[in-house]
């Protein structure tokens, strides 16, 4: 070959500078205690500047220079949620030259346990985040479903989810939890189906709505309990079916509901979610009470997968206010 010949598969050099500078980057953002803390609260959450800010006790501006480098460096993608701007993980595609490098820094950080401090900041924001979503309802429990029609009302998503539950393979059909029933009206086809319903919301006045919904269609076979996820352990529930129809967006964590469901699953059973794909439609924040504007499948997918969760069926569907749902099914691992 003549020396002066470049190789077929030599790789480009501009490519390979580029790849070099990104490298470059990605360890620079990483070489900083607190960007490291950062990247390890983001691990199963989207945070907002001042959110993060009264996490990590410091101020904007030097959040925002944090975020700023770790953005650049591609750990970091951010959305609006209302007036605020979210931050949470990036995730290279699996074909980058940095997945690998990517993927391995972010289990090491999550190996490493988050300090007293910012566990307890992080207790603190979550309270406050359900605080804000339980006072909505508490305020506006008399025209929930004017509120829901705005968006989706549940007679356009319960046909499918209805036929998703029919299609789901279960372990047993003992006992179905539903988180969030809203009126109740997915109560009734739950009692049908399973021996025994449980009904979990954490705002009193939506759970006395459905259960007056149950007294009114005789469904007897339905316990009501008052309490977050959080509380299913004390009640000892152990589910062969999980059903959570449009409440995750109102949700401090979702990603944190994906770990207690996962619990109060039997080894087999399923977790049938119906929730919003992203949107922009900002005033569904302060109409209906949204804490998130709808989330992306991958979210979900990565949620499910951390709390032991296998993905199933998906289905997607949208409607003609330009609001988009998402039908999730995942199955709890045998052995998690």
């Amino acid at each position: 070959m003549n020396q002066l010949q470049k190789a077929p598969d030599a790789p480009d050099e501009g490519t390979n500078e580029a790849s070099l500078d990104q490298l470059a980057g990605l360890l620079k953002a990483a070489g900083d205690p607190l960007r490291l803390d950062i990247l390890r609260v983001l691990a199963q959450d989207s945070f907002g500047v001042l959110e993060l800010c009264q996490i990590f006790s410091i101020k904007q501006s030097g959040m925002s220079h944090h975020l700023k480098v770790l953005t650049s460096a591609g750990l970091l993608t951010s959305r609006r949620e209302g007036n605020s701007i979210f931050y949470r993980r990036a995730f290279f595609a699996p074909d980058h030259s940095l997945s690998a490098l990517q993927q391995q820094l972010f289990a090491t950080i999550d190996q490493q346990p988050v300090s007293a401090a910012v566990a307890q900041q992080l207790q603190q924001l979550h309270h406050e985040r359900s605080e804000a979503a339980q006072l909505f309802f508490s305020e506006n429990a008399h025209k929930f479903r004017a509120q829901q029609d705005l968006i989706a009302s549940y007679p356009v998503y319960a046909e499918q989810m209805t036929q998703l539950l029919n299609s789901t393979p279960l372990p047993d059909r003992h006992l179905v939890l539903e988180v969030g029933p809203g009126e109740g009206e997915f109560l009734a086809v739950l009692s049908q189906r399973f021996k025994q319903v449980v009904a979990l919301d954490n705002a009193a006045t939506m759970l006395e709505k459905a259960r007056c919904y149950a007294t009114e269609k005789n469904l007897r076979n339905i316990e009501f309990i008052l309490g977050d996820t959080r509380s299913l352990h004390e009640h000892k529930v152990l589910a062969d079916c999980i059903v959570v129809n449009m409440v995750l967006h109102h949700t401090p964590s979702p990603a944190d509901i994906f770990a207690d469901l996962s619990k109060a699953l039997t080894p087999g059973g399923a977790l049938l979610v119906a929730d919003l794909c992203r949107h922009e439609q900002v005033w569904a924040r302060d109409a209906c009470g949204d804490l998130w504007q709808g989330f992306e499948p991958q979210d979900f997918t990565r949620w499910a997968k951390a709390a032991g969760l296998d993905e199933g069926q998906s289905v997607y569907f949208a409607l003609r206010n330009g609001f988009q749902i998402q039908l999730r099914q995942f199955f709890r691992q045998a052995n998690f």
